[in-house]
């Protein structure tokens, strides 16, 4: 018999649905009744306790009417016949693909195709039928009595294959025992998996857990169908999955060495989570008079429900270690921007120069490039060249580019937080503040020093030399008008931070790939290259790539965002552009040399110049906020411990301003 009532979302009266309860229906009538059922006990109010109060009502009316519960049990039976319960207490909630771009497109699908009630898949069915957070909450809120009617109610004698050993074997003891046969063979594939077996430390590796893990449950399920004591052998099981686990876990010691890999990171924490599940089934099975183990059991499957449908929780569970590896490998290159001394500081000052004169001849080639009259792609395409060429010579001569150190030295500085409650942890971190500070104004005065003036006495020169101004007067009040501070010069400043972080982040990445796939390794003994370069060669090459390999990327990929993003952004109507504090400085030195003496009576110059100094400031602010951001995640320093940052720096500012833009005198 059909259902007669319209699926409209309304929750169903308890009478209207007792009555059209029929366990001759068919498959999609008693899951649809189902749902509408789980729809009726969460209610409106959105209160657990209310829907755990509604159980009661529901336990109350089917004792009163025992035909009724003669034709619930028969639908139970017939529900359970069906849909097989082993897979959701063995499968659901882990992921249905063994690595992560599968698993992120199939919650995509899940996320965007609607799912039917016409299924045979358990997993499925408990997701249609508890959709909601409430139903995790009222799980866990139901009474030791209401779990007692509960399971009188719903329990169903078992079948084949456990039923002939323990009389009275019940369908639920029946599917735990397999559940638990199910999770324990993943458990051993996993862990005899060539990219986690041979990722094991050696000790690990030789005592071999995994081996033992079916023998051992064996043992426990024979004792536990036979009525013997199973202390015992339940002992011995979780010590072996123990066993298993501390293995996996020295998988991640590799990581640290080697690289990490989300897909192996993902199937580690697909392992943990099933030995986790093992032991919960265990505690259903063994000690579970009561029902409560059950419950919390049914509680915990639903919340991981919910997270089986987010992408935000997949992406975020398994990127934390990729994170926290970029963090790391960006705070080794961040310590090379940080100056602690005055002969350090002198120094960042020199590099700096040499950084702004090369960002001159970078701002004379852009300026090339626009004289070219190219379409918007191709003009974007190489700007990018010119940018990323011209940021690599500085990094291979070794000279600074002020906007590159923020996103390298914040994760520096986080580093420095990683036992946030030692003494003088928080004094060590606001004196690295405080040498940060100062060590990015000295980058940004000996970039824009040098680049203003040179670019300005380069393009008088070729003036001099060509007898017409390097560009024309229109393209220099353009120029002018374009960094005016009253335009969206301070909005493109902060956007171009956005891009300086994404580069680091991209930089790191690349690292730990380079690292991952032991490049510098097959760079220094593959026979190939080695003959084509001899082992001499090859061994510098090796080193010289594992050196650079992150300036590389964060060089390049910045210099094409920098020139194409804009051109990309423009032609999805987003009217966004950049503003690079040094390349914005060498812009308007070119502008003036093309404008003249008369450029110092106009209005737009000053403006222009007012603007600089703010451009360098939100370059720097917001590239630092995001990398810092990133770094505090990645050591997970909690939201106190930020507030004690802040509150710590705002006091050194205020007690010694002046710390934070020259070094003190005992620090030389």
């Amino acid at each position: 018999m059909a259902l007669q009532w319209p699926l409209t979302g309304q929750r169903p009266d308890l009478s209207v649905l007792l009555d059209q309860l029929d366990p001759q229906a068919g498959m999609v009538e008693r899951h649809l009744w189902l749902i509408d059922l789980l729809q009726w006990i969460r209610g409106t109010d959105k209160s657990a306790q209310a829907a755990a109060s509604r159980i009661n009502l529901l336990l109350d009316v089917l004792e009163a009417r025992p035909q009724t519960v003669l034709r619930f049990r028969a639908w139970w039976l017939a529900l359970v016949s069906t849909v097989d319960g082993t897979t959701l207490l063995s499968d659901y909630g882990f992921a249905s693909r063994n690595a992560f771009v599968s698993e992120l497109i199939e919650r995509l699908n899940r996320k965007i195709l609607p799912a039917s009630p016409e299924t045979a898949d358990a997993c499925e069915l408990f997701a249609l039928v508890m959709p909601s957070a409430l139903d995790a909450q009222w799980l866990a809120a139901l009474a030791p009595g209401s779990l007692e009617r509960l399971g009188q109610l719903l329990s169903t004698a078992a079948e084949a294959p456990y039923a002939r050993t323990r009389p009275g074997l019940t369908y639920w003891q029946n599917t735990l025992l397999e559940a638990i046969t199910f999770c324990t063979s993943q458990i051993r594939a996993a862990g005899f998996s060539p990219e986690i077996r041979l990722r094991m430390s050696a000790p690990a590796r030789d005592a071999s857990p995994f081996h033992g893990l079916a023998a051992s449950f064996d043992a426990l399920r024979d004792a536990w169908l036979q009525g013997a004591d199973v202390e015992q052998a339940a002992h011995r099981f979780r010590s072996q999955l123990d066993a298993c686990r501390h293995a996996a876990a020295s998988v991640y010691t590799h990581l640290d060495a080697h690289g990490i890999s989300m897909d192996l990171v993902f199937r580690l924490r697909q392992l943990r989570e099933r030995v986790l599940r093992i032991r919960a089934l265990l505690d259903c099975l063994l000690h579970d008079a009561q029902h409560r183990h059950s419950a919390k059991l049914l509680s915990d499957l639903a919340n991981l429900g919910l997270e089986q449908r987010s992408i935000g929780a997949l992406v975020s569970s398994n990127t934390s270690l990729l994170a926290a590896k970029v963090a790391e490998r960006s705070s080794e290159t961040g310590e090379h921007y940080i100056t602690r001394t005055r002969a350090e500081y002198r120094n960042m000052l020199v590099n700096a120069a040499g950084g702004g004169t090369l960002t001159a001849v970078t701002t004379l080639l852009k300026f090339a490039v626009m004289a070219l009259g190219l379409s918007a792609f191709w003009y974007g395409f190489w700007s990018g060249v010119v940018y990323a060429a011209s940021f690599v010579v500085i990094q291979l001569l070794h000279f600074t580019l002020a906007t590159k150190q923020p996103a390298m030295t914040a994760p520096a500085m986080a580093a420095k937080l990683k036992d946030l409650n030692e003494p003088n942890a928080l004094e060590v971190f606001v004196d690295e503040v405080s040498h940060l500070v100062r060590s990015q104004v000295a980058a940004v005065i000996g970039n824009v020093a040098l680049v203003f003036p040179v670019a300005l006495a380069v393009a008088l020169a070729l003036h001099w030399v060509n007898g017409a101004p390097y560009i024309d007067e229109a393209v220099a009040h353009y120029v002018l008008h374009s960094l005016d501070l009253a335009g969206p010069s301070l909005l493109f400043a902060a956007f171009t931070g956005v891009l300086l972080f994404a580069s680091s982040i991209i930089a790191g990445w690349v690292e730990n790939w380079f690292v991952l796939h032991r490049l510098d390794s097959a760079m220094r003994y593959n026979p190939r290259i080695t003959r084509r370069l001899g082992m001499a060669r090859a061994h510098r090459w090796a080193l010289f790539m594992r050196r650079h390999i992150s300036g590389f990327a964060s060089n390049i990929s910045l210099g094409f965002m920098l020139g194409l993003l804009p051109a990309f952004l423009a032609f999805f109507g987003i009217a966004l552009d950049v503003r690079h504090v040094t390349l914005s400085a060498g812009q308007l030195g070119v502008a003036c040399a093309s404008l003249g003496w008369e450029v110092l009576r106009e209005p737009a110059l000053w403006w222009a110049a007012a603007c600089i100094p703010l451009i360098g400031l939100l370059n720097l602010a917001v590239s630092f906020f995001l990398a810092f951001r990133v770094a505090l995640r990645a050591h997970s320093v909690s939201g106190t411990g930020r507030q004690r940052i802040y509150k710590a720096i705002f006091q050194r500012l205020r007690l010694a301003p002046l710390g934070f833009f020259w070094p003190a005198r005992e620090s030389a």
